[in-house]
């Protein structure tokens, strides 16, 4: 392949405006390196519009990416720049951690450039180079004895998925009364959080109810300590849903970790990469496990169901004497969680066909059809990223239960883990 003179220079006009030229940058320290990685991810962010997940920087640079346009090529160009000079950099004293998660995201956003190029990688290749984990080989096995041991649980002649479903019928929330049983939900969340973390005092969130979306909840950080929180209304709407919601949406998840962001890492030690929240990056895998094991943290053993049978039941006007029941299935379900990634990754491989993929999650997830349906449109969407809900809440789970015995020092180690910048591999022992 040849290069003409003018495309050259049609490459390099953008990079220059921008400031984006490694000559120009030839004695810079992190906090250089830092804003030409912001910069890049919004340019890139510009091609790829589920890249950047939130941005609490100067507006000028991203309405500067957008009015640029900077082509892929150049992207890639000044990605490899980045990247070797991340490589040569030496970190100040207390700052080493620092570098290593720049040179991680880095990598995520190079490999995300590359897979907009047209390159291609396993669903094992993306997961370490975007999350920094591979999840293991999953064995059917183990999921067909867990269907096996709810056959006992759940006995019957008709499918085990219809037994299941025809439980999850008695838990759902009518559509008017969703509004009141998450405002419930949130507030309880809320404040088992506060009564552990000081939160800045004008923290808050908007909390909006929405339709076709791939997901099922959602938080949009947008800066000055406050939140926008999304539930999504597709599918019918499980009074267990609330928690799980509130807690990992909410407190002590996303939301708090944005909080504890945003202030330290950005406001108090002046890090601007921290401005820019990309989805596929290594900090996703720690802040879905860590919102997932949020839920367990606010909610130890039974005081959740507890919680939810005297006081979301009756807002939802459903039978509590159901909660328990469903509890014992849910515990059983719980082994099944990793039949999602198994899944996933051999639809995603090209392994089995779409439908084939489907009737597996039906069977393995008890998923109506429309659900897996937008379970897998999420896969098309947001591809390995499903990794991080599942083994980011082993990854996290067991770190912390390594490091804590006690529920306040679950609560401390946890927030220790919200103040570091943290990917998989650190928590690996």
């Amino acid at each position: 392949m040849s290069l003409t003179f003018k495309p050259l220079i049609n490459t390099l006009t953008p990079l220059i405006f921008l400031g984006l030229l490694p000559s120009v940058h030839a004695s810079e320290g992190l906090d250089g390196l830092a804003e030409r990685y912001v910069k890049l991810s919004l340019a890139f962010g510009e091609i790829d519009s589920h890249f950047v997940d939130a941005y609490t920087g100067p507006a000028e640079w991203r309405e500067q990416a957008r009015s640029t346009a900077l082509p892929l090529s150049a992207q890639l160009a000044e990605a490899a720049a980045i990247t070797t000079a991340l490589n040569d950099a030496e970190a100040d004293a207390g700052e080493e951690a620092r570098l290593v998660q720049l040179r991680r995201n880095m990598l995520a956003l190079s490999t995300r450039m590359r897979m907009a190029n047209g390159e291609r990688l396993s669903f094992n290749e993306e997961a370490a180079l975007l999350y920094d984990a591979v999840p293991p080989a999953y064995d059917y096995a183990e999921f067909d004895a867990a269907l096996a041991e709810l056959e006992i649980l759940l006995p019957g002649d008709t499918p085990l998925g219809d037994r299941v479903q025809a439980l999850r019928d008695k838990l759902i929330v009518s559509r008017d009364k969703v509004p009141a049983v998450m405002e419930a939900a949130i507030a309880e969340c809320r404040a088992r959080t506060v009564a552990h973390y000081e939160l800045p005092a004008d923290e808050r969130f908007d909390l909006e109810f929405v339709t076709d979306k791939p997901w099922s909840g959602y938080n949009w950080y947008q800066g000055d300590n406050r939140s926008l929180i999304q539930v999504n209304l597709d599918q019918p709407f499980l009074i267990t849903r609330a928690l799980d919601l509130g807690c990992h949406e909410g407190y002590p998840g996303h939301h708090v970790w944005n909080l504890y962001v945003d202030n330290r890492f950005v406001k108090q030690n002046g890090w601007l990469e921290y401005q820019v929240f990309p989805l596929f990056a290594p900090a996703s895998l720690f802040a879905e496990g860590s919102a997932n094991f949020g839920v367990e943290l606010a909610f130890p053993g039974e005081t959740r169901l507890a919680y939810e049978q005297k006081i979301l039941y009756p807002i939802a006007g459903l039978n509590p004497e159901d909660g328990a029941r469903f509890e014992a299935v849910s515990a059983l379900m719980s082994k099944l969680s990793n039949a999602r990634t198994q899944i996933s990754r051999e639809y995603l491989d090209g392994d089995i066909t779409r439908e084939q993929a489907i009737e597996l999650a039906m069977k393995y997830r008890f998923l109506s059809r429309s659900r897996a349906e937008q379970s897998f449109d999420f896969d098309d969407t947001y591809r390995a990223y499903v990794i991080n809900y599942t083994l980011g809440l082993d990854i996290v789970r067991d770190y912390i239960e390594r490091h804590a015995d006690t529920d306040e020092e679950r609560w401390a180690v946890f927030e220790e883990l919200l103040k570091t910048p943290t990917a998989a591999s650190d928590l690996l022992e």
